[in-house]
Formats: structure tokens, C-alpha cells, sequence
């Protein structure tokens, strides 16, 4: 059992850390808080739910517009909640972004109602059994792609252009600037990866959950308290964050109540605040008087 649920809890986390990346690269790149992070999410299920099974399209193509839709909705967004307010400070732009969140998810709810959508897994083969453990098909793609989508992070920062040119902007915009790096574009496209890995999450984990407006804050919220337990902008910090959010919960769930499994993931966020607030990839900064 124990084998089992931490199979399962890693699949959950990597959906968090997934989303928790995208908080992260917007810290880092517009030192802001995106908390429309979650309804990314939501309406690339939603998007993939309309391609499958309204206009019937192949699973895959439905995959690739689902992304490439919620990349260019991530340009739109920042246009309608970053730009107009990039030079008024952190907390008008954290607030614009929560009412766009709410406008998203009140709008997918006057469009589908109430009622939740369901979509068929990624693969006909439910899963396979190594020894004690059942090696859920869906669950295991979660954690393969999650596992690839952070190489493939890790590369283009580390190792290209393009990834010097995204980090130079989130350490100092003026300084970049100075230096011919376009820096209104580097926004933008980190708001539109941002966004697609949002719409990757959501694609993942619809056939596990029911697809609906809900999914956007829980999704939203985890993934938040999971930036926070591995270190605020801290890029290792946000996927192991998510990993042990997600760990966490699932063992609460099956050795102890599945009702309050996500009291367990908010319990674990109390402890860090009170003990480590610098989460665990996090520095303590002091100031002088």
C-alpha cells in the first residue's frame, strides 16, 4: 500500500509542480504573482475537452492546439492584466490577475454551467503491475512528461540564448535592457510558456479528475503552497514543493481520512510557515534598522 500511494502521490505532485513552475517563472521574469496560474489549467482541460469531444478530433491533435491556443491566450492575458499596470508595482498587477481568474471561471461556468465534463485517459491499456505496485497509465505519463517538460527547462536556460536572455531580464529589466535584450518580449514569452504548462497540467490530470471551474483554485492553491514550501521563485524548490505536496496528501488520504486529504497539503504549508518560512530551497534575508 505504501508503495502504491506514493506511485500515486508522485503523479499528483508532479501535476502541482508543473503549475508551481509556472508562479515561478513569472516571479522570476515579471516579479509577480500570477493568480490566474490555476484557470490556465482549467481551460487547457477545457480546450482539450471541446477538441476531443465536441469536434471529435484525434486525441494528440486535440493535445497540441490545447497548448498552442493556451500559449497565445497567455500573450492575451498578460496584454489585459500585466502590461497596463507594469509600472504601478507588484500589487496591482497581483490583483488584476485575481480578477481575471475570477472573470475566466465565472465565464467557463456561464458557458458549460455546473455540471463537469469527462474525458478518456491518454492511452486504451488502464496500467500494468510491477510486483505489489499497479502502475496507473495516466499517472505514469504525468510524471514522464512532468520529468521531461523540467529537462527541457533546465536546457533552455541553462544552455541557450534565449534562456541567458529570460534570466537576465528577471535579475535586473533595466540593466537587460541596456544591453539590447528586449525585455518586453522575454515577458511575454514567459507568460505564454507559463501558460502552457499551465494547459499541459490541465491536460494531464482531466482524465483523473472531473473537468470543471472548481479544478482551477484547488489546482491554483496547491501549487502555490507548494512554491512557498520549496522556496518563493526557487525553481527546484517549486517541483520538489509539488512532489512532496503531492506525497504528503495521497498518504494523509489512504492511511488516515480521504475527506481532510487536503487539510493534510495545507497542514504541511502551516509547519513551514512556522518552522522554515523560507521554504527549503529558500534563503533567509535580513534587514538592518
Amino acid at each position: 500500500m505504501f508503495l502504491q500511494l506514493l506511485f500515486t502521490g508522485f503523479g499528483i505532485g508532479a501535476i502541482y509542480a508543473l503549475v508551481a513552475l509556472g508562479f515561478v517563472l513569472l516571479i522570476r521574469a515579471a516579479s509577480v504573482v500570477n493568480f490566474g496560474q490555476g484557470e490556465f489549467a482549467m481551460l487547457g482541460a477545457y480546450a482539450l475537452v471541446i477538441a476531443v469531444n465536441m469536434f471529435h478530433l484525434p486525441y494528440w491533435v486535440g493535445i497540441v492546439l490545447s497548448i498552442v491556443v493556451m500559449a497565445g491566450f497567455g500573450v492575451a492575458f498578460a496584454g489585459a492584466t500585466y502590461w497596463p499596470l507594469r509600472n504601478r508595482g507588484g500589487l496591482p498587477v497581483i490583483i488584476s490577475t485575481i480578477g481575471a481568474s475570477i472573470f475566466l471561471e465565472n465565464m467557463v461556468l456561464v458557458l458549460y454551467g455546473p455540471n463537469s465534463e469527462q474525458i478518456d485517459g491518454l492511452f486504451d491499456n488502464p496500467g500494468f503491475d510491477i510486483g505489489p505496485v499497479f502502475v496507473d497509465s495516466q499517472y505514469l505519463s504525468i510524471i514522464v512528461v512532468a520529468t521531461l517538460l523540467v529537462a527541457l527547462q533546465y536546457f533552455i536556460f541553462e544552455r541557450t540564448l534565449l534562456g541567458k536572455k529570460l534570466q537576465a531580464t528577471s535579475q535586473d529589466k533595466e540593466m537587460a535592457s541596456l544591453l539590447g535584450i528586449p525585455v518586453a518580449m522575454m515577458i511575454l514569452i514567459t507568460f505564454a510558456y507559463s501558460s502552457a504548462l499551465g494547459a499541459v497540467a490541465g491536460i494531464l490530470v482531466a482524465p483523473i479528475l472531473f473537468v470543471s471551474t472548481g479544478m482551477a483554485a484547488l489546482i491554483a492553491l496547491k501549487a502555490f503552497a507548494a512554491n512557498i514550501i520549496g522556496g518563493y521563485g526557487s525553481i527546484p524548490g517549486a517541483i520538489l514543493g509539488g512532489l512532496a505536496l503531492g506525497v504528503v496528501e495521497t498518504m494523509g488520504a489512504g492511511y488516515i481520512s480521504v475527506p481532510y486529504k487536503d487539510a493534510f497539503a495545507f497542514l504541511m504549508l502551516l509547519m513551514f510557515l512556522m518552522v522554515r518560512p523560507q521554504g527549503l530551497f529558500g534563503e533567509k534575508i535580513s534587514e538592518k534598522a
